[in-house]
């Protein structure tokens, strides 16, 4: 049922469309022409408006225009007797759903209708889950309010109450299993198990047994009879991670609980029946699988009903800040730290790593500087980021240790003054660049430059 509002100054026609759409479920209001259409939309919102183009005082596309202005989720649909390209265009141009000439047939209008408010539906959830998104961007586990994570939270919404073959694909480190867990949460089927299964992590030989379990004396060692994961998932939800790495032995054992939901147990002979919605997820391209033979077809396309794709963090760098207060929250209650948040310039750092293993990566890198980082904030030199010259000991002169020993502290502050002094050097003077190079803030810069400028100076022994 839907509120829809009919807009014409031809009576009959006003009439006709609403016994009709009455007699369909909907409730309807009518209004004879724009003025009246602008004072009963100014009282209640509509779903759908349907509207003659051509009427006195303000025609259909201004009609159009002011209702945009005041409900933009609102569809719209004209109706003309006089339809052109230029009139289609113009319509579309402001936002019209569709247009439809007079001399139009029922059942073209009921179908116009129908897809009209399902769209319409389509717009109101999308646009109540980016309203979320911005007061708490988190879903499921997930935190990110960047677009492409937008339509992945939109898809689990709505594949969620379904019992569809769903196909993750990401690369390593996106949160392929957060995804999963997420449609299963949210699913029907949330009270009973999701049973996770990590195909790579399992040997071939075990894999099968964990599987589809076995029965007493199948083999050496089995002294009872086992259910599988498969069984123990029966009414729930079985995960099948990384199922690009099964072998083609048991990509056909799979093929028949995909396709029948039922199995045998090793050494069984009763076929036994699951009732159990089937998640998978790969970082391989199974196409290309499939093209070498490595993957079955028709076991791919019983998995791939519906794809979804995660998008890796280089792709999605807005929700790296986000990313970044929430793994710090995390851990610093984990670790009974005082850490508050990331300095801007290590923030800066972060936002130009590539991430190669994605949000995991992140998590491990924020969970290290929290451990290490002694203060409020984690500074720069205490993100150790793969393949970064920070914590290359490379720069470190040879020394020739004196037998009467050192000053390590004095040493140390000599160390750095000489590091600041060729950073500086090398960026001609400005702090700003120096500071860069040093993988410190500008104001920590300023700070180690000030601090015990006065005191003696000890410096570093050379190698012979």
């Amino acid at each position: 049922m839907a509120d829809i509002l009919v807009v014409d100054d031809d009576r009959g026609i006003r009439d006709f469309l609403e016994i009709m759409l009455t007699r369909q479920g909907h409730n309807v209001n009518v209004a004879g022409g724009s003025g009246e259409a602008l004072r009963v939309c100014e009282k209640k919102d509509f779903d759908l408006v349907i509207t003659d183009l051509r009427m006195p005082r303000m025609d259909g596309i201004g009609l159009l225009k002011s209702i945009k202005e005041r409900m933009p989720e609102t569809m719209v649909i004209l109706i003309t007797a006089f339809a052109s390209g230029e009139t289609a265009l113009a319509a579309m141009k402001e936002g019209a759903y569709d247009y439809l000439e007079k001399d139009f047939h029922i059942d073209k209008l009921t179908a116009l209708v129908d897809e009209a408010l399902r769209k319409r539906s389509s717009v109101t959830d999308e646009t109540r889950l980016m309203k979320n998104l911005e007061e708490k961007p988190a879903f499921g586990g997930m935190v990110g309010k960047s677009r492409g994570m937008f339509k992945v939270f939109s898809l689990i919404r709505k594949i969620a109450g379904t019992d569809t073959n769903v196909l993750i694909l990401g690369e390593s480190g996106t949160g392929k299993e957060l995804v999963a867990r997420s449609i299963h949460e949210n699913s029907p089927r949330r009270e009973k198990p999701l049973v996770v299964i990590n195909c790579s992590g399992i040997p071939e030989t075990l894999l099968e047994s964990e599987l589809f379990g076995y029965m007493k004396g199948s083999f050496s060692g089995a002294y009872t009879d086992k259910p599988g994961l498969f069984e123990q998932s029966n009414g729930g939800t079985v995960f099948l991670d990384e199922i690009g790495e099964i072998s083609p032995f048991l990509q056909v054992k799979l093929l028949r609980v995909v396709q029948d939901k039922t199995f045998r147990r090793i050494g069984g002979s009763e076929d036994i029946t699951v009732d159990t919605r089937i998640i998978s997820a790969t970082n391989r391209d199974l196409e290309e699988k499939m093209k070498t033979g490595d993957f079955r077809e028709d076991l791919f396309y019983r998995l791939n009903v519906i794809p979804l794709r995660i998008p890796p963090l280089r792709e999605r760098r807005e929700d790296i800040p986000l990313l970044v207060d929430h793994f710090i929250r995390k851990y610093a209650d984990d670790f009974g730290r005082g850490v508050r948040r990331i300095s801007d310039y290590a923030l800066e750092l972060l936002m130009d790593y590539p991430f190669p293993g994605n949000v995991r990566e992140l998590e491990n890198i924020i969970e290290r500087s929290v451990a290490l980082e002694t203060s409020a904030i984690i500074l720069p030199e205490n993100l150790i980021i793969s393949g970064s010259s920070r914590n290359d000991s490379s720069l470190l002169p040879p020394l020739r240790f004196p037998d009467e020993g050192i000053d390590l502290n004095r040493a140390l502050k000599d160390y750095e003054r000489h590091l600041i002094g060729a950073a500086l050097e090398k960026a001609g003077g400005s702090k700003a660049v120096a500071a860069r190079l040093l993988n410190i803030t500008p104001d920590s810069l300023r700070y180690r430059m000030e601090k015990d400028r006065d005191e003696p100076r000890q410096p570093l022994s050379p190698g012979p």
